[in-house]
């Protein structure tokens, strides 16, 4: 029998987000959850708890400095960590912490061979640069995540897929001299969305030129557009030979969110996770 899904949902996950009135509210684990139960979604996989990111891994990613500013912002409980995008709140740094935990400890079970696959619905942070938070994201989950897998792991060939509405600039330009991190990222168009990234004419620089695919969908586009945008990106993916797969599934391309303006289906999200399974199962032995 294979290994099953790992789910990571904890008390110490649903406390990431912000106060009231924020866009990025704290009641989004519990949303998700119950959905999820009522789907019978509970039964199929095992719950897994967060364990907190020492700073030593968190650091892999992070400039010291700025985990300086976290833990500081962390105590006070006030301020913002950035230009006004991201507020601080008490223990913002211990939370942040067991978000990251949540993204190792699921890559150390799937390289154990403990579980298949592995989900972090409160996770994704994709905006954070290794020196400043961003875009409501205080520490970057998937920059640590690419930077352990590497250094614990030994995995060097990574794809990076993104199909959150807003770009995933904290990865894109962190890694963007990176010739082994395999980006494809299918989003809102910058020109119209923040973070105002990910152009098309953008596929890498230095040796990582054209080891990048950015893939902007015009507002309003749906599943359609979405499908063919897909097909690219799997085209790529493929000829790359991924040893690992990482996919930032953010829901706010769904019909209806009030940040953006895409109007995909669930369908979308499915067909995605169907095909980067079976991406997966081709060339990373099922990771």
């Amino acid at each position: 029998m294979s290994p099953p899904v790992h789910l990571f949902i904890s008390e110490n996950l649903g406390r990431y987000g912000f106060p009231e009135g924020h866009p990025l509210s704290i009641d989004r684990q519990g949303a998700f959850w119950n959905a999820a139960r009522a789907r019978g979604l509970d039964r199929a996989v095992v719950i897994a708890d967060s364990p907190a990111a020492p700073r030593s891994a968190i650091e892999r990613f992070h400039h010291p400095e700025y985990v300086d500013q976290v833990i500081e912002a962390s105590r006070a409980g006030s301020g913002y960590l950035d230009y006004g995008d991201t507020p601080a709140f008490p223990g913002c740094y211990e939370v942040t912490a067991h978000l990251v935990g949540a993204a190792l400890e699921g890559a150390r079970r799937v390289m154990a061979g403990e579980a298949r696959r592995t989900f972090q619905p409160i996770g994704g942070l994709h905006h954070a640069r290794r020196g400043a938070a961003a875009g409501f994201c205080v520490f970057n989950d998937l920059g640590v995540l690419v930077e352990t897998l590497r250094a614990e792991h030994g995995v060097r060939r990574i794809a990076y897929v993104d199909i959150d509405v807003h770009h995933g600039d904290g990865v894109f330009y962190e890694f963007e001299h990176d010739p082994e991190l395999i980006v494809a990222d299918i989003h809102e168009d910058g020109a119209v969305l923040y973070p105002g990234t990910g152009f098309a004419y953008e596929s890498g620089k230095g040796a990582a030129q054209g080891a990048k695919l950015n893939l902007p969908l015009a507002r309003g586009a749906g599943d359609a557009e979405f499908f063919c945008a897909w097909d690219e990106a799997e085209r790529f993916l493929e000829r790359r030979v991924p040893e690992f797969v990482i996919l930032q599934c953010g829901a706010d391309g769904l019909a209806g969110d009030p940040l953006a303006d895409l109007r995909l289906t669930p369908a979308a999200h499915a067909h995605a996770v169907r095909r980067l399974i079976g991406l997966a199962e081709r060339h990373a032995e099922g990771r």
